[in-house]
């Protein structure tokens, strides 16, 4: 399978920054750069005023951006787009290069067949009117890792176009409204990958590992739709939850470039015009090249390639191979489940929020958590929910973890959840046996709620006779109930419970303690 990858943007996409006290600078533009594992890529950004109905305050700069991008997403595919090598992340240098993608004399492309349906399948996800013909071209420019001195790409007529992707942003106090918002996609083109070039500064010398080079990539060209960092990586990862739904991309990225830049402006600094990649282990984006002149890619339609034809019911021809064609609706019929979808039934079959489901979803295994859960628990959906979003994922971002990473399965926390839907422990309690399922002991809830006995009491006459003793002990509280006092109710079940160390059922607490007290 391919390496999980997302290259982020070109120059044709801009990040404009428009100061919002209306004050006129000119900058060139910033590309946006890339990830250890293979995320690369350009954009520009320029300066533009911008009208808004609430004025800054004196002497207050703010920036406001203008977000389109280009997404360079690697195709999940056994070989390679033009020649049989085999993608494999992390195998030895150089050796998974064919004659084709070492740009050998007389040697010509072949197009691999899943990197075309994966594109038309990732165009019909995101809306996209599939073009039954479209073209191949050569995009001209001199790297060390490109041994062609071009790159196969689709410039004039690409297979997919005019699409559209729509996210949800959470706003408000508790981040508990979905705003619904679009982002157009210009097009969708399939390209090859260049190779990686490997700079050895001890020794002042740079290798070249060619393993990468002509491995597919989708181009996903986003429109300048979104005004902010955080509308630009809600879009991006809901583009990286479907292509990883339709299995065309592992699709893994990262965003940093927009603080960058306004802290860049906002300190009278320049934004040039280059390609930056992000380093992983500092943690921010480093130039790469300069891109200071226009680049002319001297485009070309590539001649050892024919045009793309693809079908659909209507024009499938009647004796035609199906080994040979393509069929747009045939396809169409076998697209899974989006992600979009996968919320709405959460949503009606759970009764969660929307919100929640969202949640979901963006953590990385923590929709399959939450259904492994459902299925072994007698538990209410809802407690499911509280308790997986609440607990379960608290636990894991305070240690920085990974659903993966988690010390507590889905059958540990569904036995605790039924432990506690049986009225056998406390809601505290529960809490407690968590804290220890944590530890990794490799306890089950039953042993340890067995160990450290936190059964709750169901001896009605035990309970009744601590009532009696903690009521007696506090007669100014339990005059105060008489007084009409609510809080002064919550106290004494407090003092019970704190009697029992929490292990006595709060409901039958008060139910015993309203009875004492209307005699």
């Amino acid at each position: 399978m391919a390496a999980p990858v997302l290259r982020w943007g070109s120059g044709a996409r801009r990040w404009v920054f428009a100061r919002v006290d209306g004050g006129s600078c000119h900058r060139r533009g910033a590309p946006t750069g890339s990830t250890s594992n293979r995320i690369r890529g350009q954009s520009s950004v320029a300066q533009q005023p911008l009208h808004t109905a609430q004025k800054p305050r004196k002497g207050e700069h703010k920036w406001a951006a203008v977000v389109g991008l280009e997404i360079h997403a690697q195709i999940s595919s056994n070989s390679k787009l033009f020649s049989g090598s085999q993608v494999r992340f992390s195998a030895p240098p150089n050796s998974l290069v064919s004659f084709f993608d070492a740009s050998l004399p007389g040697t010509l492309p072949v197009l691999n067949r899943r990197c075309v349906e994966a594109a038309v399948m990732t165009g019909l996800a995101l809306n996209c009117h599939i073009n039954k013909k479209s073209l191949f071209d050569r995009k001209h420019y001199f790297y060390a890792d490109l041994p062609a001195g071009y790159q196969i790409t689709q410039q004039r007529l690409p297979i997919a176009v005019n699409g559209s992707l729509i996210y949800g942003i959470c706003a408000g106090k508790k981040q508990s409204q979905v705003i619904p918002k679009t982002v157009r996609i210009k097009q969708i083109q399939l390209e090859q990958d260049s190779g990686k070039s490997l700079h050895d500064d001890l020794r002042s010398q740079t290798l070249i590992d060619l393993n990468r080079a002509g491995v597919g990539l989708l181009e996903v060209v986003l429109e300048p739709d979104m005004s902010c960092g955080e509308e630009a990586a809600t879009a991006v990862r809901e583009l990286q939850l479907i292509l990883q739904a339709l299995g065309t991309s592992q699709a893994n990225m990262a965003d940093y470039e927009i603080q960058r830049q306004i802290s860049e402006l906002e300190n009278g600094g320049e934004i040039l015009n280059e390609t930056r990649s992000f380093h992983h282990k500092l943690g921010c984006t480093m130039s790469m090249r300069d891109k200071e002149g226009k680049q002319d890619y001297r485009f070309m339609p590539e001649p050892n390639l024919p045009p793309l034809v693809l079908y659909d019911a209507t024009s499938l021809p009647a004796d035609a191979d199906p080994q040979q064609v393509i069929n747009i609706d045939q396809i169409r019929e076998t697209l899974p489940e989006l992600p979009s979808v996968t919320r709405e039934k959460l949503v009606q079959q759970y009764g969660m929020l929307l919100e929640h489901s969202f949640t979901l979803l963006n953590e990385v295994g923590l929709l399959e958590f939450f259904q492994n859960v459902i299925k072994e628990t007698r538990a209410e959906p809802k407690r499911v929910t509280s308790w997986v979003l609440n607990t379960f994922l608290g636990y894991l971002k305070q240690q920085n973890l990974a659903v993966s990473e988690s010390p507590v399965t889905p059958s540990a926390l569904a036995e605790l959840l039924d432990l506690l839907d049986s009225r056998t422990i406390s809601s505290s309690a529960a809490k407690q046996v968590f804290e220890e399922l944590w530890k990794r002991e490799g306890k089950t809830p039953r042993q340890i709620v067995s160990e450290k006995q936190l059964e709750l009491m169901q001896d009605q006459g035990v309970l009744e006779q601590l009532c009696h003793s903690v009521m007696e002990a506090h007669p100014q509280v339990v005059m105060d109930v008489k007084k009409g006092n609510p809080r002064a109710v919550n106290k004494l079940i407090g003092l019970v419970r704190k009697a029992t160390q929490s292990r006595a059922d709060p409901v039958m607490i008060k139910e015993l303690l309203e009875k004492k007290l209307s005699l």
